[in-house]
């Protein structure tokens, strides 16, 4: 699993804004690496377990012969509290690391494989995913 060295905080603060009127991404958007690419179409956190597991799928599909690019990295830690612990007394412990993804954000991209094969792979990836993603192509 994708995680960071070391951090300089053990803690982050939440975010304020309401993710309904977050601009869309700025970088990230367009294909870089492969001919294939899965876009988040909607705001949501991705934990490095997710990232993983969709990476394990899309793997399992494109073989020996395709390509796989992971173009983001969980950077950000997430916390929860223990089960059955009261409100108040602070924040929960760091749990594991997530990244943030607003809409446009391109998080797969996959090349050396038919467009098929590809499409497939990638839609798979995305319902591993607690966001919805479109699979984009680059234009020849």
């Amino acid at each position: 699993m994708l995680y960071p060295k070391k951090v300089k905080y053990r803690k982050w603060q939440k975010n304020r804004q309401n993710p309904k009127f977050l601009a869309p991404e700025t970088r990230g958007t367009d294909l870089s690496f492969g001919s294939f690419g899965l876009k988040a179409v909607t705001y949501n956190h991705i934990t490095s377990n997710q990232i993983e597991s969709a990476r394990k799928v899309i793997a399992r599909s494109v073989g020996k012969t395709g390509r796989v690019w992971i173009r983001v990295f969980p950077d950000r830690p997430w916390t929860q509290k223990a089960a059955e612990v009261p409100m108040g007394k602070g924040k929960g412990d760091p749990q594991g690391f997530c990244v943030e993804i607003r809409p446009g954000r391109i998080i797969f991209e996959v090349d050396g494989i038919p467009e098929v094969e590809a499409r497939e792979a990638l839609r798979k990836a995305g319902t591993k995913l607690p966001l919805k993603g479109k699979v984009v192509s680059r234009a020849h």
